[in-house]
């Protein structure tokens, strides 16, 4: 029984269940309360979802041998540590003075319109004032901080899943 609770498919499906109910209270928030996100909080809700699609598909195809379990595993690693520096990005822009904020930009579909996929992105990374402010908090942690422990975490646990037999 134990075996079955802590297998590669088990925990595959508990990081994509993680993933979708962190996706879920994003669209809560925006829905339901009333936060629109800004374009950092949008960029971090697309690596979740990669993260949660590569869950589900080691999940679902839950490789034999160590290659495709290292496999899927690097590439959940590789969207979460993406997601950790675009997190800890929007993170710094929080702690920095308001003073010192870049100032607000444009929103995401009109710089990827307007500027391409490339330049839109490299001009949401570098952030804006809207990035900086701090809208919603659990336990004096902004929704950036919890997201940053959180790809730290799919980090560790992808890493975890990938080395178990």
């Amino acid at each position: 029984m134990t075996q079955l609770l802590v297998s590669r498919r088990i925990g595959n499906l508990v990081g994509f269940l993680a993933c979708a109910g962190m996706l879920a209270f994003g669209y809560y928030l925006q829905f339901v309360v009333g936060l629109e996100p800004c374009p950092l909080c949008i960029i971090q809700r697309l690596l979740l979802l990669a993260i949660g699609l590569a869950f589900l598909a080691a999940a679902v195809h839950h490789p034999a041998g160590r290659v495709g379990a290292g496999l899927y595993g690097g590439a959940i690693a590789l969207f979460a540590a993406l997601g950790i520096a675009v997190a800890g990005r929007h993170v710094w822009l929080q702690h920095i003075p308001a003073e010192q904020r870049p100032a607000c930009g444009p929103a995401l579909d009109f710089l990827l319109s307007t500027f391409g996929p490339f330049e839109g992105l490299a001009r949401v990374l570098r952030g804006s004032g809207e990035c900086g402010a701090v809208d919603w908090t659990l336990l004096s942690f902004s929704i950036p901080e919890w997201t940053l422990v959180a790809f730290v975490a799919f980090v560790a646990w992808a890493v975890w899943m990938a080395r178990r037999p």
